[in-house]
This record gives structure tokens, C-alpha cells and sequence, in this order.
């Protein structure tokens, strides 16, 4: 099969005019959902919480009410639920406490709350706490089996000075990636969003999916990690907006007035982020040999295009290897290497 020739100065003349110019059947503009009908290969049915305006008495109670936000999402099938930074001790009126008191060998007194909710609804939960390891209390996301086990924790790597000030022990750079049966996923929590090395450790370890519990929504902060690292967020936050963000930096689905506290979306992870030049040259071919069964759609102006399948049974890699492309991850990891053997070489 030969490949089309569109050459570099023609696709950036076309490029200003619109993707209609090329005259690719499926080859958009602009970002679109997936239709529904659609057989998606590896959709996740994710949902967040948002504890914006729930007020509790105590610690129990915060848990109480928690646990009847996720009750909303149980009739969408979630195959996993995350929840709010350390949310069993927030939004509590008058609540004063040391942090030995409350820190938890996990699973304690909050994470093994939630262990039941997971097993008698098949999904996975992401359970920040205040957690006691060794000696050291941190501020943790434990993450919760289909089974109700926990299958690990994450530690906050960048603690907010107050934090510090509590006596919140930092945790070791290098996070985990966690294999689930949809995926590998990650999590940030909070002020992690402020420095760069989790988020690139995550993705270089094949993260597709990192959660961020927190105590703010962080916004455009949120969006810029999604499109840097080419991976889906999902917020999970103690006050304003919890949402979930697209590896293109467009939100998904997202709390807000009408729905405070709670969201489900389903995401399909056949999904890849490429560099639009120059894969646009093998555009015509793999369109002529896929048609209906894989979605291109080309953000012009910064040059990228998110190739998704929406047939259960074609693998997004597999096209990759066949039409000889790289992700954009890849293609920069190659590029700083080719730039530090030719730094080597001057």
C-alpha cells in the first residue's frame, strides 16, 4: 500500500483552511463524543465525587453521606469511583484533631468503610486518607479491587506547607502505576499538580488514566496536564467543580450547579495522540482500509490528532504498528534522546 503524498508546505496551507480541505471522509475539525451505538472496545464507565455544600457532624457522618453520593452512580455501572482529598475530615463543623489520632493503618477506620461498597458493586474505589506507614503519616489515596481488598496507596508527593506544618510526611518520588483489568492508571493528589515529576514518572510508566483527589478543582490546571501528558483526569474535589478531562484538555462530563455532587462518563482507552505531521501523509490509507471503525479528529492549529477506534475489534496499537506511527509521547522521548546525542557531539 503506498502511502499518499501530501507534502510539509501543502499541509500547512491546507491546515489554515480547515480538515475539510483535505476531503477525508471522518476527518474533523473539531473534537467529537462518541456516538452512542458505538461499540467501544475498552470503555470505563468512570465516576467522581464532589463534596461541594455537604456539611457533616463528624467523621461518620461525612462517610454516611458519602457513601449515598455513590449510591447516584451505582445504576451506571461504574468500573471505578474516586473520592475527595482526605474527605472524612473535611467540611466538618468545629472538628479539631491530631493527626495520631486519626491517621489509619490501612485499611482503617475510613478506607475499610468503602470496602463492602466496592465488592457488592464491582468497581474499584480511589480512597484518600490520612495514613500511617512505618513510623511516617502522609496523606494517601488507597485504591480498592472490584474484590473490596486494597490493592495499593499512593502518598502525596507535595505536601501544601500548612500540611507540612501538621507533621504530613512528603512521599518518595517515583509513584506507582496500578494495573487494573481496563487499564494502568495513577494518581496525583492536590498540590502535586504544581511540579512536574510525578505526573511525567506516571506517564512514562503507561498511566492512561490518573485521578487527582483534592481539596481545590484546579481548572485550566487540569486541562494543561491532560493535553501535556496525553492522558484522561479525573478530579475528584472537596469543593467547586469535579470533572473528567479528555487526553485532548476538553471536559468530558463535570459537577456543577444542577448536579453538585457527583458525575459518571464513560471513556474509550483505544485512544492514541499523535503528531498530525506526518502521519497526515498515511490519513487516505488508513481511512480507506478502516472506514467507519476508526475516528480521526485533527485539532488544526496545534497540529495533533487523536485517533480513536470505535470497533471492538481493532486495537488502536495495532493500526500504529501497521501504518509504521509513533504516539506523541514517543516521537519526544526519540527527539530529546536524537537532541542529547547531538549536544554529545559539539
Amino acid at each position: 500500500m503506498k502511502p499518499s503524498k501530501i507534502s510539509r508546505r501543502n499541509f500547512l496551507g491546507n491546515a489554515s483552511l480547515g480538515a475539510g480541505a483535505f476531503g477525508l471522509p471522518g476527518y474533523f475539525s473539531e473534537a467529537e463524543s462518541i456516538k452512542s451505538g458505538d461499540s467501544v472496545p475498552r470503555q470505563v464507565n468512570i465516576g467522581t465525587v464532589s463534596i461541594m455544600d455537604i456539611a457533616a457532624s463528624d467523621t461518620p457522618d461525612m462517610i454516611q453521606k458519602v457513601l449515598g453520593i455513590m449510591d447516584n452512580i451505582v445504576p451506571y455501572k461504574p468500573d471505578i469511583i474516586c473520592l475527595p482529598e482526605i474527605f472524612a475530615y473535611a467540611n466538618i463543623a468545629n472538628h479539631h484533631y491530631q493527626l495520631k489520632d486519626v491517621a489509619e493503618k490501612v485499611p482503617g477506620a475510613v478506607v475499610t468503610s468503602f470496602l463492602n461498597f466496592a465488592r457488592t458493586h464491582n468497581c474499584y474505589v480511589i480512597c484518600p486518607t490520612y495514613s500511617l506507614h512505618e513510623g511516617n503519616i502522609y496523606i494517601s489515596a488507597a485504591l480498592i479491587n472490584r474484590q473490596g481488598k486494597v490493592a495499593g496507596e499512593y502518598y502525596k508527593m507535595r505536601p501544601a506547607e500548612s500540611e507540612l506544618k501538621m507533621g504530613i510526611t512528603p512521599g518518595k518520588g517515583n509513584p506507582p502505576v496500578f494495573e487494573t483489568d481496563f487499564g494502568k492508571i495513577g494518581i496525583q493528589i492536590c498540590f502535586d499538580i504544581k511540579y512536574d515529576e510525578g505526573w511525567n514518572a506516571l506517564k512514562d510508566k503507561g498511566a492512561q488514566i490518573i485521578f487527582w483527589p483534592s481539596a481545590y478543582a484546579g481548572g485550566q490546571e487540569i486541562s494543561s496536564r491532560a493535553w501535556r501528558h496525553q492522558v484522561y483526569i479525573v478530579t475528584s474535589t472537596q469543593k467547586d467543580t469535579s470533572k473528567i478531562c479528555d487526553i485532548t484538555g476538553e471536559t468530558i462530563a463535570q459537577t456543577g450547579r444542577w448536579q453538585r455532587n457527583w458525575i459518571c462518563a464513560p471513556v474509550n482507552l483505544e485512544k492514541a495522540f499523535i503528531p498530525t505531521w506526518p502521519a497526515v501523509s498515511r490519513f487516505p490509507d488508513i481511512q480507506k482500509k478502516y472506514g467507519p471503525k476508526l475516528r480521526l479528529t485533527t485539532f488544526s492549529e496545534e497540529e495533533w490528532t487523536i485517533m480513536e477506534s470505535i470497533d471492538a475489534g481493532l486495537k488502536i496499537a495495532d493500526v500504529l504498528k501497521e501504518f509504521n506511527l509513533k504516539s506523541m509521547h514517543e516521537t519526544l522521548k526519540e527527539l530529546s534522546a536524537a537532541h542529547e546525542n547531538a549536544g554529545k557531539k559539539t
